[in-house]
């Protein structure tokens, strides 16, 4: 069994930016629309050692701290992004008072709402819904058996998510994320490789990960199959609300196989994974220079022995400076920093 060169740093893509985490630490960079690279550090809660060492339950818990973490990185992400078209004035009376009444809140009311409307949504769309089809074909147009059911299930699951992606793939702002997407795994890619880490040698990499998440949703829908396979249907509902108790397991199940993906190359590792690497060519884009650019300095973020919970600035690719506003911004202290 041939193993691979295994590095626990992942990452994740951002608006105009690129999370990279190791065990200990996690760096978000950003690139605003002025031009220049907000790098910010800080250390990341661990999960615990005893969890860390038991099968499908550190995967669970994994899910749920990435899926956090990825969150909040995504938010902090859209604002450093328009930092630099929010400091404009206003362009007319209603937006000068939207500003001065939510000002930032508005991105803190709109990204809950975002969250709370997504989860709803995928929970009716990927278990629901192909349930709900299915059961209305079985009913009135052609009578499937236990099993077929099952498998008519898993296909309508699959291709219902297949076409989201691809739709929303075809968007200039999704094309822009999945570009920062290509970017995060070429740059783990170089980092891996032991090479120099800048955007030029990064860009030679392919943008294809085995541990990417885009893999994990996909084994985590084929594995939804087979375990849907052993749960009664006695209605949609019931069916749909067993499923959704068995998520958990099923998403432990999916993380275990993520592991032996990264770490194995063999026949097995190779079969399961094709399915996720193939789906990444919607998922990821080959990213520009300047793109890769932001995904190296967040590498280098978590590599390199830069001060945790502050904010660095790089300006034309020299190196991070702390970036420090005036005194009004800073409560009339010149030196502080933005956290």
């Amino acid at each position: 069994m041939k193993k691979n060169k295994y590095t626990s740093i992942g990452g994740s893509a951002l608006i105009e930016g690129v999370m990279m985490r190791s065990n200990t630490k996690m760096a978000i960079a950003v690139r605003k629309s002025g031009g220049d690279i907000i790098l910010k550090i800080q250390p990341v809660k661990q999960v615990n050692k005893t969890v860390s060492k038991i099968p499908l339950v550190r995967g669970i818990v994994s899910f749920v701290m990435s899926l956090v973490t990825s969150y909040k990185s995504l938010m902090y992400s859209a604002d450093v992004s328009m930092e630099d078209e929010l400091d404009k004035p206003p362009e007319s009376k209603f937006d000068k008072w939207l500003t001065d009444a939510l000002g930032k809140g508005l991105m803190n009311v709109l990204s809950v709402f975002s969250l709370v409307l997504g989860l709803v949504i995928s929970v009716v769309a990927f278990i629901y819904l192909p349930t709900l089809l299915t059961d209305l074909f079985s009913k009135y147009v052609f009578e499937l058996g236990p099993v077929a059911k099952r498998i008519v299930v898993g296909v309508v699951k699959m291709l219902i998510f297949l076409v989201y992606m691809y739709a929303v793939s075809r968007t200039k702002d999704m094309r822009r994320l999945f570009q920062y997407h290509g970017a995060e795994h070429k740059t783990i890619f170089c980092f891996e490789s032991g090479g120099e880490l800048t955007a030029e040698n990064a860009k030679q990499f392919k943008r294809f990960h085995p541990r990417c998440g885009t893999s994990f949703i996909i084994i985590t829908l084929i594995v939804s199959i087979i375990v849907s396979m052993l749960i009664p249907w006695k209605s949609t509902v019931s069916h749909s609300l067993l499923k959704l108790l068995f998520l958990p397991l099923v998403m432990g199940t999916a993380y275990e196989f993520i592991r032996l993906a990264g770490k194995y190359d063999n026949a097995f590792t190779r079969i399961f994974s094709a399915p996720g690497l193939w789906f990444q060519r919607i998922t990821t884009s080959e990213p520009d220079l300047d793109q890769l650019e932001v995904a190296v300095w967040s590498m280098r973020g978590v590599l390199e022995e830069y001060p945790l919970d502050t904010r660095l600035v790089i300006r034309d690719g020299a190196e991070p400076e702390r970036e420090q506003k005036d005194d009004a911004e800073n409560g009339n202290d010149p030196e502080a920093v933005v956290q």
